[in-house]
This record gives structure tokens, sequence and C-alpha cells, in this order.
């Protein structure tokens, strides 16, 4: 829909004919408080733009587009990274909590993700998600120190495993350690696990089990467990010097993570 704006007063000129005799109508009109024709047309322009924009928004949105600048925010649809972290506590380390406004479906009919929370040291931040990453689409989060280590956050459908699982997923149904990690080690750590598992340990915290490994090499700690119907998968790896220096913060980081 064209729209051209003359220079003398109220020259309008539309493609549709339903805003050109709009436009006629306001043309022909001054208000009481003697407004020039131009000035009552961008006035009635102004409003049928809302309409209109209006109109569009709720197209969009109810096709499932991300509209910026929506006055409305919902629950789930904040698309990037939003601030998670807690201040330091007494030993400087910060409590990391999946915001419930942060979008990540993952998927049509996919229910919200339930929040997770972990604890790293007062220098590590959140950095961007790319989707070029090992773990690709299904990495929900990142954060890193570059004189400590790195870690993510993948969060992968059980579906992989049974679409007889349900929708309120225990790790254990699941199945042992050993097949969580044969599936899904690679994934992470982007070649084959075999012959470098060094560690496995299963843990239960408020109900919840969750199997934590550590492999080398790479050096990768992993603590795995399932929520609802996904299965969440958190990594922390360093290269040698890292490792070396700091393997204690980064146990003491894999060992923090919870779904809540």
């Amino acid at each position: 829909m064209a729209l051209t704006i003359c220079s003398s007063s109220a020259c309008f000129t539309w493609k549709t004919n339903r805003y050109q005799r709009l436009i006629v109508q306001a043309s022909a009109e001054t208000s009481s408080e003697g407004d020039m024709p131009e000035t009552r047309c961008r006035g009635l322009l102004k409003r049928r733009s809302v309409v209109v924009q209006s109109g569009v928004v709720s197209g969009l949105t109810a096709l499932g587009f991300p509209v910026k600048g929506l006055a409305v925010v919902k629950q789930g649809l904040l698309a990037g990274r939003v601030p998670g972290l807690s201040e330091p506590d007494d030993q400087g380390w910060r409590t990391y909590r999946r915001p419930d406004e942060k979008s990540g479906g993952h998927g049509v009919g996919w229910s919200p993700i339930i929040p997770y929370l972990f604890k790293v040291p007062n220098e590590w931040d959140e950095v961007p998600v790319s989707i070029a990453d090992l773990g690709g689409t299904e990495i929900d989060l990142r954060f890193a120190n570059p004189k400590q280590g790195r870690l993510s956050v993948i969060v992968a459908p059980v579906l992989r495993f049974s679409d007889k699982l349900g929708d309120n997923v225990n790790i254990g149904d699941i199945g042992p350690p050993e097949k969580v990690i044969s599936a899904f080690g690679p994934e992470v750590i982007g070649e084959n696990i075999e012959g470098k598992v060094l560690r496995t340990e299963v843990a239960e915290h408020s109900g919840r089990k969750y199997y934590q490994f550590e492999l080398e090499p790479p050096h990768v700690l992993i603590t795995a467990t399932a929520a609802g119907n996904r299965l969440y998968l958190f990594s922390v790896t360093g290269n040698g010097l890292q490792w070396k220096r700091n393997y204690s913060d980064l146990r003491k980081i894999a060992e923090s993570f919870r779904v809540v």
C-alpha cells in the first residue's frame, strides 16, 4: 500500500480506495480549533496506522513470529540472553537460575522448560549460543571464563529414546548411566566416548536422580538428569592448563546443577 505526500496542503494519494475516502473527508474539514487540513489528515492517518499495526501484530503473533516492541510480554517469550545470576555469596560464588521469561520451547507442542540452576565463581559470564556449536539448536545456555573453563546446558527430547516415556520422566526411566552417556556423550564432546569415561556416579537431590560422568580426553564433567519430557545435559570443560589449575572449582560447578 503506497502513500505519496506532496508539499501542498492535504495533497495525499493512496492506492486503496478506502483510505482515499478518508483523506478526502479529512481535507474537506477543519477542526473547531482551526486545524489545517493536513494536520487533521495526519491525525486520522496516525489513528488508522495504529489499527493497521495492531492487526499486523495480532496476525504475526498468532502465527508464532516474535514481534519486537510489544507492550505485553507473555511468560516464556523473551528470546536471547535474559539475566539470571544472583549476587555473589560469602565465597564469591553466584547462582544462575534459568529465568521463567526466557524462551526456548525447542519444538511445537513442547511444554515450558522446567527451570534449572547451578553455581559459578563470580568471574564467569554468560556467552552467546551458536547453532553451529556442538549440540546445535538444543543448546540452551553457555557460560565461560577465559582463565578457568566453560560450560553448556543441552536440553534434548526424551523421544530420542522412546515415545512411550510420557511427560514426567525420571532419568532412570531412560536407562542406566551407560545408556545415557553412550547416546549423548558424543554430542557433548564431538567424538566417540569409548574408553574415555573415567568416573560414573549416581546422586539424588530432592527426589530427582542425577548421573555424573568424568571423561578424558577431552577434559569434561557431565551431569545428566530428566524432567518433564526432556533430558538435561550439563557439561563443564577446560583445556589442559585450566583443568590442572581449576579442577576442584570445575567439579564443584558440575555437581551444583539442579532442575528445580
